[in-house]
């Protein structure tokens, strides 16, 4: 679990900071925001919220990374996204007050700030600027999921887990001393199979071919992305 301690104001603000949608604010107008918001700690693999739940609320990942999805009728997962550190989510419900769309789960570990629709609306609505902001933020969501389903629709798995990897490694990727990328996050087969839309049985085929080409390798929990460029040719 995380630990406890809460996060300062100055080491919310510094995480806050790594999303675009809050880096072109005054620092009095992220005080504000800071004001009213609160503190949430979600162990890894526990519900954030799920879809119908009633939509009150914007978060930002302090720490960690959520996964956000859907089940269909059948009963198969889909990964729409994966929120990391910086990033906000719940934001449509934010704006139009609906229930909410898409199930939340930890991934890791995580702290979320909270903003609540009756403390950040009327804040939202006296700066112009920000409503440009959050909706550049919804475009660029809609854009990654359209990619998403088009690739699920077009490319068979290798295709989508290489490009899925190629992400990750972009998005929370440490450089290893040797070459290659460490992805920063502990993602079962389960996470991998539910962004590609397949089983984990096929993910796991997958990634032990591209093990025993020395493609990536699996230490301590951790995916290393070893050769990218084979990822690349793959993913064309």
């Amino acid at each position: 679990m995380a630990s406890q301690c809460p996060f300062d104001r100055a080491t919310r603000r510094e995480a806050l900071l790594a999303s675009p949608f809050f880096q072109a604010m005054r620092p009095e107008e992220l005080d504000t925001i800071l004001g009213f918001a609160s503190e949430r700690r979600c162990a890894r693999g526990s519900t954030i919220f799920l879809k119908g739940d009633p939509g009150g609320s914007m978060m930002a990942v302090l720490s960690g990374c959520v996964r956000v999805g859907n089940i269909s009728q059948e009963g198969k997962e889909l990964t729409l996204n994966v929120i990391g550190q910086g990033e906000i989510f719940g934001e449509i419900a934010l704006l139009d007050g609906k229930p909410r769309s898409a199930d939340v789960v930890a991934i890791e570990d995580t702290v979320l700030m909270v903003v609540e629709r009756r403390h950040f609306l009327p804040f939202l609505l006296s700066h112009e600027n920000l409503m440009e902001r959050l909706l550049a933020v919804l475009c660029e969501r809609l854009r990654r999921t359209s990619l998403a389903l088009e690739e699920i629709a077009l490319f068979d798995l290798p295709v989508r887990l290489a490009r899925l990897l190629l992400k990750l490694a972009d998005d929370y990727g440490r450089p290893l001393p040797g070459g290659g990328v460490r992805i920063d996050l502990k993602l079962s087969q389960r996470d991998l199979a539910t962004q590609v839309a397949s089983s984990r049985e096929s993910v796991n085929k997958q990634l032990r071919t591209w093990r025993e080409s020395g493609t990536v390798a699996l230490r301590e929990g951790y995916l290393l992305v070893l050769e990218p460029a084979n990822l690349r040719r793959l993913s064309g």
